[in-house]
């Protein structure tokens, strides 16, 4: 079982916002692999499906980004899970725009939402997916950068890192599958 929970803040607000970016590679394994994200659970809106017969949980935390460790810790009790049974997607202003790392463990870095994930669950020991958006404007405030929405002509090329966020999660729940 993968639990794989994309960070981002609900709402229409905050839909294509630089911080979004989980919550979009949620939507789009969403539609590549027909779970429909219908229930609420856990402080979540879940869908629950399969992937290459390993059961797949998707996962948006209905918290705000920086209170996503609640919806994760309830989540994997919930499901009797580990933290190596959780995949998280995120964004992250220390990789280039569009770019996409997976990494098997580690600290939070600059993000609070994973922060505060580590917190709650008490280890860094989890696969993380982290999707580039770079930094903003030099004199724009942090906050409002990564609250900012995707302008037009960038989205195409976010969408493409969504897309490859996709396949190296997919990779991390059935490494030995070609991508779907």
């Amino acid at each position: 079982m993968k639990i794989i929970v994309g960070l981002g803040n609900y709402g229409d607000r905050y839909a294509y916002t630089f911080h979004n970016m989980g919550f979009l590679a949620v939507d789009c394994l969403s539609d590549r692999l027909g779970i429909k994200l219908k229930t609420r659970e856990c402080d979540a809106l879940t869908g629950v499906g399969s992937y290459h017969g390993e059961k797949v949980i998707l996962c948006k935390p209905l918290t705000y980004m920086n209170l996503s460790g609640k919806a994760v810790k309830q989540l994997l009790a919930r499901y009797k899970a580990s933290s190596r049974d959780i995949i998280v997607l995120f964004d992250d202003i220390d990789i280039a725009r569009g770019a996409v790392r997976v990494r098997q463990n580690g600290s939070g870095g600059t993000h609070n939402g994973m922060r505060n994930i580590i917190a709650e669950i008490g280890t860094e020991d989890f696969p993380r997916v982290r999707i580039g958006i770079g930094r903003g404007p030099e004199r724009m405030p942090l906050a409002d950068y990564v609250l900012s929405d995707v302008p037009q002509d960038e989205r195409p090329a976010l969408a493409e890192a969504i897309e490859a966020a996709c396949d190296a999660c997919l990779q991390q729940v059935s490494p030995n599958c070609n991508k779907q």
